[in-house]
């Protein structure tokens, strides 16, 4: 594997990354009700409980695509 094929794979890994946290962000902002109702089903928890939880997944996410995602990619294209 060369350079330019590791700068794809994160160019890549980065657009999925990001349109997944855009998608959830997206769907917890337009449908957030729903989703409790649905979860609160399997799961016992209040709104405030649940929202808590959605927030830091969320946060926990965007971490992670960030450190291992955006950063490696955009390290690879300052190299370049």
């Amino acid at each position: 594997m060369d350079i330019a094929q590791i700068r794809t794979f994160f160019m890549w890994c980065t657009i999925i990354n990001a349109g997944m946290l855009l998608l959830s962000f997206a769907i917890l902002a337009t449908a957030g009700g729903w989703v409790h109702r649905m979860h609160s089903i399997w799961f016992a928890m209040s709104k405030e409980t649940f929202n808590i939880t959605i927030y830091a997944m969320l946060g926990g996410y965007k971490m992670a695509f960030l450190a291992l995602s955006l950063v490696p990619y955009l390290a690879l294209v300052i190299m370049e």
